[in-house]
């Protein structure tokens, strides 16, 4: 190993060490992250979503949480799932495009694989096979097919190519959600990743705040409802943590200028060891989400993270 390896490796031991207290044992045997593409806090607070606003109330929360710059889908949720920002996992692209491969640093997935925990995700948009790193995932549902491999070119390959693009219907938020609930309760993954495409795809039609947009959130809603209903019937609301957020807000018919109705998003812990009722105060970053979901199940970080575990939203121990 190059002396710069060596030296990365001792420095990750090293923080990990200053942190082995507050990491002594997994917290939780499930954490489910659910992001709501494009869900706007501002458009959130005050549209009629009794699921979302009762997470809220219950759980951990916050409206003034923060995504990346720029507030795109695809570097955003990159950072969200590996607790890096974009200058260091260098996904800058907001497209699905086979030959650039797959994100280059590792993942909460390819983490949690290598400490022996089960892993799922489940996504509307297409472009996520690029998260898909080989050999991290124990099911990748698109659409209702579930690839074994990413059709992206990894080491030289074309990828795979048994795939078809995906209907329309099939890549809605109850659609996903439902396929997502019936996987929690049959094989109860350690690390379930669940994304709800719809008020970004309506946004970009109808605009942020538009009625179609409102109403398209409404269909997320009961897409929660779906997923805490599969938590209930799996027997697995009491040891697990939901973690409820999004990648970007949004304004007029776009979400990629540097303002606060773009980057603010919400971030929502509700679950097992959660301080019930609590409003979060300090700042939180999407690369927090990937660090609290390792901290949750004791995972050590594949590298330096540049998100930090929210430990404020639970109980001390």
């Amino acid at each position: 190993m190059k002396r710069g390896g060596w030296t990365a490796s001792l420095v990750i031991l090293w923080l990990w060490g200053t942190l082995a207290p507050a990491w002594a044992e997994p917290r939780t045997a499930h954490v489910v992250i659910v992001s709501m593409d494009g869900a706007a806090p501002w458009v959130l607070r005050h549209t009629h979503l009794p699921v979302l606003h009762q997470l809220y109330r219950e759980g951990a929360s916050t409206w003034d949480a923060e995504t990346i710059r720029p507030p795109v889908t695809l570097p955003s949720h990159t950072s969200m799932l590996t607790g890096v920002e974009p200058s260091r996992h260098r996904i800058t692209w907001n497209d699905w495009r086979p030959t650039n491969g797959v994100v280059r640093v590792p993942t909460i997935f390819a983490a949690a694989k290598r400490a022996g925990f089960t892993t799922a995700m489940f996504v509307g948009k297409e472009k996520f096979q690029h998260l898909f790193q080989p050999g991290t995932l124990d099911y990748f549902d698109y659409g209702g097919q579930c690839l074994t491999n990413p059709r992206v070119a990894v080491n030289g390959s074309d990828g795979d190519d048994c795939y078809t693009s995906a209907p329309a219907e099939s890549l809605s938020a109850r659609s996903v959600a439902r396929r997502a609930a019936a996987y929690l309760m049959q094989h109860k993954p350690n690390l379930c990743f669940i994304h709800l495409a719809d008020p970004d795809v309506v946004g970009h039609k109808y605009g942020w705040g538009s009625p179609e947009q409102r109403r398209s959130l409404e269909e997320v809603d009961r897409a929660l409802h779906d997923i805490l209903s599969a938590l209930r019937k799996g027997g697995l609301r009491g040891n697990t943590v939901l973690i409820v957020t999004a990648d970007h807000g949004g304004r007029g018919k776009g979400h990629s200028e540097d303002v606060l109705e773009n980057v603010r998003i919400p971030w929502i812990a509700w679950g097992a060891g959660v301080r019930h009722g609590t409003e979060l105060t300090r700042p939180i970053n999407t690369c927090d989400t990937a660090a609290t979901a390792l901290w949750l199940l004791d995972i050590m970080p594949p590298e330096r993270l540049d998100g930090r575990p929210v430990r404020e939203a639970f109980r001390t121990r």
